[in-house]
């Protein structure tokens, strides 16, 4: 089955214009119609998504990404469950070797409860219990996940506000519950996937430096 992007909302490494150098947001369906070189569809029904180290990026950051993210924002006890799915691959990373592949964001927050990094080989997350909890403390949730090989990544999120993060690649399983407070609860979210790099281009950045993704599935489920 062909992975559905249409809807969502693709923020690309390509400039808004040539006076706003901000990044350009686009849906799924027009990113995959005119920006072949960043989202394309594969043979298979999958999409590339691409992320060059040095192009535009949002606001006052240096780091680019192309990442899809949901079009509608929606409250914790909207839905019994929430369910981020993606069945993904990682075929090239930037020169640090991290890049962010999932979140479960906030609207008008900067600071989102929580990021899936890809980190030289390993499958990690930031976490923030509390709405403005200034920290997100890494962890391991699955290591050994090497560049190009399938994976499983999943966030799901309950009403209650527990979440469960899991992960599975080439028979290894990773799996951890953890709780929201209180303080997010009056707060609406929505789920990103994609590549999101963490390093700052400058002048010097290589061309050639920056992040390639496939998913082959994606699942977005509000229940």
């Amino acid at each position: 089955m062909a992975v559905n992007i249409d809807n969502l909302i693709i923020t690309t490494p390509v400039a808004k214009s040539a006076t706003d150098p901000s990044a350009l947001e686009v849906t799924g369906a027009v990113a995959l119609a005119t920006l072949p070189d960043y989202v394309s569809r594969l043979p298979d029904g999958s999409v590339r998504m691409s992320a060059p180290t040095k192009g535009a990026s949002s606001k006052s950051t240096h780091r680019t990404r192309c990442e899809w993210k949901e079009a509608v924002y929606w409250a914790l006890d909207s839905a019994a469950n929430h369910r981020n799915y993606q069945l993904f691959k990682l075929e090239k990373v930037n020169s640090i070797q991290k890049v962010v592949i999932a979140q479960l964001h906030v609207k008008d927050d900067d600071s989102p409860p929580i990021k899936v990094f890809w980190s030289k080989g390993k499958l990690t997350y930031g976490f923030r219990a509390e709405f403005n909890q200034a920290t997100a403390p890494s962890s391991t949730l699955l290591a050994e996940v090497p560049l190009n090989a399938v994976f499983e990544i999943s966030i799901e999120v309950a009403t209650s506000g527990a979440v469960v993060l899991s992960a599975s690649c080439n028979g290894r399983t990773g799996r951890i519950t953890l709780q929201l407070a209180e303080s997010w609860r009056p707060r609406i979210f929505n789920f990103h996937g994609g590549v999101y790099n963490q390093v700052d281009y400058s002048d010097t950045t290589s061309p050639e430096d920056g992040s390639v993704c496939v998913i082959s599935q994606l699942d977005l489920v509000h229940l």
